[in-house]
Order: structure tokens, then sequence, then C-alpha cells
């Protein structure tokens, strides 16, 4: 596997770089829904291009990395966000994704399509979610959006799936990964608190629901995910295991 990109994601799909000589990873770009200047978006796309005429030349087929978040999946109380159902994305960066999506399908490319939700690793930028917590909550104050849910999954999760998908020879899909469960922030931030021996001063900003995020299609086509351990309280486990990684980046 030839891996594009130098980040988070990349340093971990590092570990199957080894197998699947037919194939390159897009694993550079926006990787936070935040205010994001409009040059990384103009920067995402050219690699992108850059990339799908790299693969055209030589044959590849091409993983691109999309979103699962609340930026692609945005109507709360909505049936589970579906690979083939419509979608409305809400944010910038959801609509960002959606457009490159559109770019993969009309090449003539081989390509898959990971829809990934909210991702937690080791050596985590600390812009994403649980190292911005973190350092909030030790820091003694915390800004906690009420209402808002988040799916997490474990990247070493998200690599097994990628190398079966790969294994399998998927091709021409796109596909959710996630837990399929998103406890609210709030019990996030609880537990984080518990693992840390923190109360940090909260402050409330009220935030809409989210969309949950099927994984039905995952599960028939990876039927080891059953093993993985995704359930209501698959996010706690993700949680025990990374948190106090991220005090040490903090140090």
């Amino acid at each position: 596997m030839e891996i594009v990109g130098r980040g988070f994601l990349a340093g971990h799909l590092a570990g199957i770089s080894d197998h699947h000589p037919d194939v390159v990873a897009l694993a550079a770009g926006v990787s936070a829904a935040g205010d994001i200047p409009p040059e990384q978006y103009t920067r995402e796309s050219a690699r992108l291009y850059e990339t799908l005429r790299y693969c055209e030349k030589h044959g590849k087929r091409l993983v691109f990395f999309s979103t699962a978040s609340a930026g692609m999946y945005s109507v709360p109380d909505a049936l589970p966000g579906r690979e083939d159902g419509p979608v409305y994305p809400a944010t910038p960066y959801g609509r960002h994704k959606l457009s490159l999506e559109a770019v993969v399908k009309s090449s003539d490319v081989e390509y898959l399509i990971l829809r990934l939700s909210h991702v937690v690793g080791f050596h985590q930028p600390p812009h994403q979610l649980l190292p911005a917590l973190v350092r909030q909550l030790t820091g003694g104050r915390i800004q906690v959006h009420r209402g808002a849910q988040r799916d997490l999954i474990d990247v070493e999760d998200v690599v097994k799936i990628v190398h079966t998908l790969l294994v399998d020879g998927r091709t021409r899909d796109v596909v959710n990964v996630a837990s399929g469960h998103a406890p609210r922030i709030e019990d996030v931030v609880a537990h984080m608190e518990q693992l840390l021996g923190t109360d940090a001063e909260k402050t409330y900003v009220q935030a809409s629901g989210a969309q949950p995020v099927s994984i039905d299609k995952l599960c028939r086509l990876v039927p080891t995910v059953y093993g993985l351990g995704f359930g209501p309280d698959y996010y706690r486990d993700v949680l025990d295991k990374y948190v106090h990684a991220y005090v040490q980046q903090l140090v």
C-alpha cells in the first residue's frame, strides 16, 4: 500500500503498508470540522485530483477517507444515516467531503470510500476532539456542547476494518466505519473526569442532537466487527485506553 500523508491516520495505516500493493490510501487533508481556512480545502482537493491521476496511470485502487460525523449525517432524530441514502451536510466540512466523494465516483479509478466517525488513538493531533477535551479538563475549565453526540472508534479497529475490506477486494463502494453508538458528550466528559480525577468548571452551549450512523453495511461486509466490542459501552473502553496517553502529550 502506498500512503499519501504523514499524519495521525497515515501513521497507523503504516502497519498494513506491506500489504495491498495495488492500493493508494489518501490519508492527507482536512482533519477537523472547525473554522477551516478555504485554502486548506483547496489543497485537499488538489491532492485528490493528483492522486486520482496517479491511480489511473498506474492502475491503482484508491482508498479515500470521508466523514460520518454530524457534518455529513446532520438531521437529528432521523433514521440512521446510510451510505445509499440521502445526506444533507450541515457544515462546510461535510459539504466539502461529499463533493470530493462525487469526484472520486465520477473517475475511472477503482475506489473505496470510507466515511469515518470520530477516530481515537495514540499520537492524535492536539486540535482533535479528545486531546482538546483532555487539555480543557486538566486546565480546570471546559465548555460542554450540551446535546452533542459523538461516535468514537479506536484507530486500531479502523485499520483492521480497512485491511479486511481490501483483502476482500471491495471496490466502487462507500462504507460507514463507525461503532454505531454515539454517546452524549456530557457522558464522555463525565467518564474522562473519572479517569483523570478532575472536576472542571463547566460552561454549557446548547447543540443540536446527532443523526445516528448506520453500520449495517459494515457488519455485513466485515463480520469480524462483532468481535470488536461495539455497543453502548464501547466508548468507555476507548477512553480507558487513550485518555492518559493524551495527558502525557501535554507534558
